[in-house]
């Protein structure tokens, strides 16, 4: 509709004025389909388009040939037995979107991603936050001394506190202060009682720790402090995301995949 373009901020509509031409484009009328494929269940017209997601799901599970049983397993474990109908609607919705990859013969080619060749044996997944707090409690072990971890949740630095919070087994003290100037200051008192002390934080959160660095850094504590990086302006990824939801034209969807 041109009103929802002209919120998203469009003059005219990408998918017609050539502006997009550097990729294949693919035209599916997404939510047609998935009202048509949930039609006997006879749900109300926003809860069937709730499912087009699955649509989605459905024929980029085709595209990439991914095999249908684990997501099908999925919607019965998670809505089988709380609300058997949104089970069936999403299954419904799914199997709709796979076998329109299959047969709209709109799509000249399969993709399928092989499975990584890794010698066999026991893996470990860590991910970065992870890694951080098992380096501190090494350095602390190697150090001699007791470890303290203040810190104020906050997204994405929050599961450093959740790692180190379960190693109390290796002298691992955390504390979640009940704002950021208090994080840093008892971090602060742990540097100055002998404690191998550390904080971390994100984004605007370092900001409000600002002054108290300056104590730390005038009195010459040892301390970690820790800035998780986020993405995206502003107070990162959620602002990122939610403006470029912005410019996503409403209505039926269009699917793409650039040109090899």
């Amino acid at each position: 509709m041109p009103s929802n373009l002209k919120l998203a901020g469009y003059a005219e509509n990408p998918l017609e004025d050539g502006s997009l031409h550097q990729y294949r484009l693919f035209t599916i009328p997404m939510t047609t389909l998935t009202r048509e494929a949930v039609a006997k269940l006879e749900l109300k017209t926003k809860d069937a388009d709730r499912c087009k997601n699955m649509f989605a799901l459905g024929l980029v599970s085709w595209l990439y040939d991914r095999p249908v049983e684990p997501t099908l397993e999925w919607f019965q474990e998670k809505w089988g037995k709380t609300d058997p109908k949104v089970a069936e609607a999403n299954t419904l919705a799914f199997k709709a979107g796979y076998f329109f990859g299959e047969t709209a013969e709109a799509f000249p080619a399969q993709y399928r991603v092989e499975k990584a060749k890794l010698a066999p044996g026991v893996y470990r997944k860590v991910r970065g936050n992870e890694a951080t707090a098992l380096g501190m409690i090494a350095a602390a072990a190697r150090a001699g001394k007791p470890l303290f971890y203040g810190s104020y949740p906050i997204t994405p630095a929050s599961d450093i506190l959740h790692e180190l919070s379960r190693h109390k087994n290796f002298d691992v003290k955390t504390f979640q202060a009940e704002d950021e100037i208090a994080a840093m200051c008892a971090a602060i008192g742990a540097a100055y009682g002998g404690a191998f002390a550390a904080t971390g934080t994100s984004g605007p959160g370092m900001a409000l720790k600002t002054e108290a660095i300056g104590l730390a850094v005038m009195l010459e504590l040892p301390m970690v402090i820790v800035n998780v990086q986020r993405g995206g302006p502003s107070t990162g990824l959620p602002t990122k995301t939610e403006q470029a939801d912005l410019l996503k034209p409403s209505g039926d969807a269009t699917a793409s995949a650039p040109w090899p």
